[in-house]
């Protein structure tokens, strides 16, 4: 395990106000169909629009990932791009029929892990973008910094038999409940001081740890809404628009007023920034592409 400088401020220090939030993750696939039966199945999410290249999943009409197909499409390669975003679930029992469904399905599951703040599942969709399925502990009992993962070399393997065992019905669910969300980002970038001056001082979010090869920020004093790492090799050029994986992620800010700040601060660091009718679209030191909106 890495070396690790840790934040441990007093109160947040994130620029973002509290209000804020992750919307949909937006990716690129090259069969809209068959990843479609994948998150319609296995994950669970529900079919909110469709046309004949694009579709829009989620639950309690809430809208958390949008498929765009390119059958053209090609794997990204050593680029910078997604590692992998993670979908939050409400509670340790939709975690456990998440995973239920996954093991009927043979899903491969590429690991699991005990973050100590939320537990982990591991798996590719059909393209092999990476997913995290994912349930948060309750705030009171996460570990402090100083007894967190990174202080003690990494997190733990999941129970994987005791969420299964433990977690009421784990198989009564045939989908997934209201009150799932993208829970955090995971990227992979080509410089994480420069990624760390784009997201801390222009976007606004607080650095909650950091290593010598991955940042994990956040907003309202969570874990983490987004992290980033040098893992694919530091100056990796940015992925092709047209590779499978991530066409941009969502950060809703609670109004107005906050995405005006939020320009001011990118217009600072002299960031370009395409003007769209729900907000602003913005691109990151390695090309990722992150659309800002306000609630």
């Amino acid at each position: 395990m890495e070396s690790l400088a840790v934040a441990n401020p007093s109160g947040s220090r994130a620029l973002l106000r509290d209000g804020a939030r992750l919307g949909p993750v937006e990716l690129n696939v090259t069969d809209i169909a068959r990843a479609m039966g994948f998150y319609n199945e296995v994950i669970g999410l529900e079919t909110l629009q469709r046309t004949s290249s694009i579709a829009t999943l989620g639950a309690g009409g809430q809208a958390l990932v949008v498929l765009h197909e390119d059958r053209a499409a090609q794997a990204p390669g050593r680029t910078a791009g997604i590692y992998h975003y993670a979908l939050l679930f409400p509670s340790r029992e939709e975690l456990s029929r998440v995973a239920m469904r996954a093991l009927r399905a043979r899903t491969p599951i590429d690991g699991a892990s005990d973050h100590g703040t939320h537990e982990a599942i591991y798996l590719p969709d059909p393209d092999g973008i990476g997913i995290e399925l994912a349930a948060d502990r309750p705030r009171e009992v996460w570990p402090s910094y100083a007894d967190s993962e990174f202080a003690r070399g990494g997190p733990k393997p999941l129970d994987l038999q005791d969420l299964l065992e433990h977690a009421a019905e784990p198989g009564s669910n045939a989908g997934a409940a209201a009150g799932l969300q993208i829970g955090h980002v995971h990227l992979h970038v080509a410089d994480l001081e420069a990624a760390t001056r784009f997201y801390r001082d222009g976007i606004g979010f607080e650095v909650m740890a950091e290593l010598p090869t991955a940042v994990f920020v956040s907003f309202a004093r969570y874990h983490h809404h987004l992290a980033y790492n040098v893992w694919r090799g530091r100056g990796v050029p940015p992925a092709s628009p047209d590779a499978v994986g991530l066409k941009h992620w969502t950060l809703e800010l609670a109004d107005a007023e906050e995405l005006d700040r939020v320009r001011a601060r990118l217009d600072a660091l002299d960031t370009q920034v395409q003007e769209r009718d729900s907000g602003l679209l913005v691109r990151d030191p390695s090309g990722i592409a992150l659309a800002l909106e306000a609630n």
